[in-house]
């Protein structure tokens, strides 16, 4: 019984201190910078989402809609986003693409964090500043990544697709989609 308690005992430990991401592997398709929407991206400026940005890329670099509906017991609203921005850097063996829109004073997207073959996604908190890097909980529901490539050096060029979608509490659901592309930093 004392060997049965004991095992019960170190499951539950472990199972109580499991990560919070959810990890999936992403997909490889090296025909993603062929594909219209990539395409399309190369004939528009980006975004200047605020007077003052720099901006540091002459092309845009997403084509990204985020869906979010708000309920308290009936649908009570819902917003649509397309002003994100994609920026990537390549640290130690991980790649972290940005997905964002942030102007200043709020900002909404993901932070998507790549590394051997797998991926996790991080919601950004939209009340944060424009030099905070803050997220908030969130469930994932549905998440599908596909790259143009699994190795990443720096100076290359990624081609992405992302497809998400989360609770973010139990009133507000979210789903993320589109394309971006982007220099590795």
């Amino acid at each position: 019984m004392r060997l049965f308690l004991f095992f019960t005992g170190i499951l539950l430990v472990l199972l109580s201190c499991q990560k919070e991401h959810n990890f999936e592997k992403f997909t490889v398709n090296k025909d993603l910078p062929n594909y219209d929407t990539i395409q399309l991206l190369t004939k528009y400026p980006e975004l200047k989402l605020y007077n003052s940005e720099i901006v540091e890329s002459r092309t845009r670099t997403a084509y990204i809609v985020q869906k979010a509906f708000y309920y308290d017991g009936l649908l009570k609203g819902s917003f649509i986003f397309d002003d994100y921005k994609c920026k990537a850097q390549y640290e130690n063996d991980t790649l972290n693409i940005l997905l964002n829109n942030h102007n200043g004073y709020f900002g909404n997207g993901v932070l998507v964090k790549v590394f051997n073959n797998q991926f996790y996604i991080k919601d950004i908190d939209p009340k944060t500043l424009k030099t905070e890097k803050r997220f908030i909980k969130s469930k994932v529901l549905e998440q599908k990544l596909t790259l143009s490539t699994n190795k990443f050096n720096k100076n290359d060029s990624i081609y992405g697709f992302i497809d998400y979608k989360c609770s973010i509490d139990s009133l507000v659901f979210k789903h993320f989609r589109g394309y971006f592309k982007t220099k590795i930093q």
